[in-house]
């Protein structure tokens, strides 16, 4: 079952392109939004979508308004969703290199919608949408973007102006980037912040002691703090 979510504030075209989809197949079940609250109630809702239809313009009286890339942007925001296709609606063909440069959208479709169109778009990247991926997250060195797989990172520490991440294999210093940044980025994912300079990988951990204050991590030799105010957080993540 592939999920669609729409965002449309016209009433009528928002129905049209549900039932336009829905002549696609029963195994597409698109979720409808009029507006940024309702679809941002959708997508924190639980679940996981393969594809955004999203209109550029949600204020009629605003010829202006581009809404729908801001929550455009906030979906790009979401790791899982670094990736997945963005199909905008518009009427708005000026938008058009703005969207690409922003949110890397996939393409667009223009109003009034044709239903040949609609569902071309739709079943074409629904078959070449990118298989399930194992969580990452970027981080940026030296004007390069470094895409790092969740499961090689073992524990990430401050540095001065930075953090230093510990993987598997090789170690890596991130300048401009906060362990509370970081954090931001793994969120979701089995990290817990155990001091404010270090977070480790709940998968790494060999043991932690709260009473001497020390976590033992896999691949590395020395011990790593508890601060005094992580140390119930501590238990509630590693005792989960």
């Amino acid at each position: 079952m592939a999920r669609i979510l729409i965002l449309e504030d016209d009433g009528p075209s928002r129905k049209a392109l549900v039932s336009m989809i829905g002549r696609i197949g029963a195994e597409i079940k698109a979720d409808e939004a009029a507006d940024l609250g309702e679809a941002r109630n959708l997508l924190t809702g639980g679940g996981s979508y393969d594809l955004f239809l999203l209109d550029v313009n949600l204020d009629s009286k605003d010829s202006s308004d581009a809404s729908g890339l801001t929550f455009a942007g906030e979906v790009r925001d979401i790791m899982k969703y670094e990736l997945t296709p963005i199909v905008m609606l518009t009427s708005v063909a000026s938008l058009e290199i703005e969207a690409y440069r922003r949110i890397h959208c996939y393409q667009y479709i223009l109003k009034p919608y044709e239903e040949e169109e609609v569902q071309r778009i739709v079943k074409r990247v629904l078959t070449h949408a990118r298989p399930a991926e194992k969580p990452f997250v970027i981080v940026k060195k030296d004007g390069i973007n470094y895409k790092i797989l969740c499961e090689d990172i073992i524990f990430c520490k401050a540095i001065p102006r930075g953090v230093c991440i510990y993987l598997k294999n090789e170690q890596m210093d991130v300048p401009y980037l906060s362990i509370r940044q970081l954090l931001e980025k793994l969120q979701g994912q089995d990290f817990v912040q155990c001091h404010r300079m270090f977070v480790v990988n709940k998968k790494y951990v060999k043991y932690y002691d709260l009473v001497n204050q020390m976590i033992q991590v896999e691949k590395y030799p020395d011990e790593i703090d508890i601060g005094v105010t992580y140390k119930a957080e501590v238990r509630r993540l590693l005792n989960e």
